[in-house]
């Protein structure tokens, strides 16, 4: 279904009758609506930048970016906390790295002007962090030769690659620092990749792993190739698929201060990427409903589906993190606890129970996101964390509908998205975001039936 059109008064959302859930039948009400960006082809993956900690106690993990890239966090920076982070299928004009995937970048908008940002299609043409429409678009990253993991690091194994590359999932490390972006660069059948970027852009300069750099693709960054001596995977896994969904898990449980990442596959496995250690499997195949060969809007295939993933820290053992993913197809929330496994020094999270939400308000559940996301905690703050308590927003691509859901999958709200006329016909919900300060929710669209799938940003306030 398409984001729908009113006919007078621009981003209103009108009364869209009831929906049944776990808190009994709940409204669907109307809320203002902005169109902040159009012409960004496959909108995926959308965060807010978030403010990176600068200030963390004695023996905490934090590797704070400010320190090191103050210019990039300065407000209109490509960094500001402000600005937006949107994937999209386009490299905007920008070379594409040869023999190493599709195309694809990160935009970094600025959502505070008055206009609708129409971005221009080939304004990155040169190849690096340029910007357009007076600053209020900057290209941050993308499969083109300026981003080679090789540039920081030329004896990585995946050297070769770049860190984005048809990206559909996003992770702000605001704890620890960087940004992780998951790539499908071969679509959902292909190897998937992950990376951990620097402000520029670049994959991970002085890496903690020079044989990974900042780039972790298929199974050439496993544990037992990028481990001296060689250490065998606690646990089997690869990105062996698509990677199209990521979240902080905060640092090891190996007690090294390194942080580890989870990565959803297509397939509905589970991986985990150290920073030192390489990458180890997590959770196998089918744990998650699988995406592999769907289609949001067949026979179209110009935008990949995708998993919206979030992490929930304030758990009690033996339970030592949970994950939230949602399954589009299934129509269901995955809750997926996570204890720790192996051996010391060789400790990793490993699969505990799997439980399912399921409510008549999920219709082809895209993206997830906090209602209030940690943005103080110098282990785990990130656009994919969940403060403590925090309830969830969960963007549904079949409706067009954000539910607000409890941790228990009771549905607390229900809003449907609706757009000014002419202006974004035939456009359905694929990627979530909420501000730092918890006050606005950012949703990315995109447009069956259009060239590429012509995408964009909306905004809305949240609502309780």
């Amino acid at each position: 279904m398409s984001i729908a059109v009113l006919a007078l008064g621009v981003g209103l959302l009108v009364l869209g009758g009831w929906t049944a859930g776990a808190g009994g039948m709940q409204p669907i009400l109307d809320v203002s609506v902005r169109v902040i960006a159009t012409d960004i082809p496959g909108a995926s993956a959308i965060a807010q930048i978030g403010t990176f900690l600068d200030v963390a106690p004695p023996g905490a993990c934090a590797n704070p970016i400010p320190s090191k890239f103050s210019s990039y966090i300065q407000p209109g920076a490509v960094l500001d906390p402000n600005r937006i982070l949107v994937g999209s299928r386009s490299n905007f004009g920008a070379p594409l790295a040869v023999g190493v995937g599709q195309e694809g970048s990160f935009l970094s908008i600025d959502p505070t002007g008055p206009d609708i940002l129409k971005v221009p299609p080939n304004f990155a043409s040169d190849g690096d962090q340029t910007s357009t429409l007076n600053g209020a678009v900057q290209m941050f990253s993308a499969n083109s030769p300026a981003w080679l993991n090789g540039v920081n690091n030329p004896n990585a194994i995946t050297k070769q690659y770049t860190g984005v590359s048809n990206p559909l999932g996003l992770s702000n490390n605001n704890a620890f620092g960087r940004l992780w972006p998951a790539n499908a660069p071969f679509g959902d059948l292909g190897v998937g990749s992950s990376s951990i970027l620097d402000p520029t852009g670049v994959p991970l300069k002085g890496p903690p792993n020079p044989k990974i750099g900042g780039v972790y693709v298929g199974n050439l960054t496993n544990r037992d190739v990028v481990t001296t001596p060689s250490q065998p995977q606690v646990i089997p896994g690869a990105l062996s698929t698509g990677a199209v969904a990521t979240a902080l898990l905060g640092p090891s449980p190996d007690g090294s201060c390194k942080a580890v990442f989870a990565v959803v596959t297509p397939d509905g496995a589970i991986v985990q990427e150290h920073t030192v250690k390489g990458l180890d499997g997590l959770a196998p195949a089918g744990t998650v409903q699988p995406i592999l060969g769907r289609s949001w809007d067949p026979p179209d295939q110009d935008v990949d589906p995708r998993f919206g993933v979030v992490m929930n820290p304030y758990t009690q053992a033996p339970v030592a993190r949970q994950l939230f993913v949602t399954e589009p197809f299934n129509n269901t929330i995955a809750v997926v606890n996570l204890v720790v496994v192996g051996a010391a020094p060789n400790q990793v999270f490993g699969l505990g129970s799997v439980a399912r939400i399921s409510s008549l308000s999920l219709d082809l559940p895209v993206d997830i996101a906090p209602a209030r996301r940690d943005t103080d905690d110098v282990n785990w703050a990130s656009n994919t964390t969940l403060d403590q308590g925090s309830d969830l927003y969960v963007a549904n691509r079949g409706d067009n509908t954000i539910v607000r859901m409890a941790q228990d999958g009771m549905v607390m709200a229900i809003r449907r998205v609706v757009v000014p006329p002419g202006q974004l016909n035939n456009a359905s919900l694929n990627g979530i975001a909420t501000s730092a300060d918890g006050e606005k929710i950012y949703v990315a669209f995109t447009r069956p039936g259009r060239s590429a799938y012509q995408g964009g940003v909306l905004e809305l306030p949240a609502f309780p």
